[in-house]
């Protein structure tokens, strides 16, 4: 009489279905799955000491494939500089610099 019964199963999974509702269960067990995955990779990761751990997708992390350089940024902009006053106008304020 344990859990591993079929009936308990059964029942449990109802449960769930009426608790959680179709639409997030499916959401619900694959965030389970992908923890088990985590747990199960860092664990064989601490054992082994060097091997690499994958990305969810089941592919090498970013940092370990080879990469193009990255795209220059071209720089900032320069301010236009201050137009001289026409005769007849004020100047403008001086800006106070902290």
């Amino acid at each position: 009489m344990g859990i591993e019964n079929p009936i308990h199963l059964l029942f449990l999974g109802a449960v769930a279905l009426l608790v959680l509702g179709p639409k997030r269960l499916p959401d619900l067990a694959k965030a389970l799955g992908n923890g088990i995955r985590e747990f199960r990779e860092s664990i064989s990761v601490g054992e082994d000491g060097e091997k690499a751990p994958l990305s969810p997708n089941g592919s090498p992390p970013a940092a370990a494939q080879p990469t193009a350089a990255p795209p220059t940024a071209a720089p900032p902009p320069q301010p236009a500089p201050p137009q001289p006053a026409q005769p007849g106008e004020e100047p403008p304020p001086a800006e106070a610099s902290d």
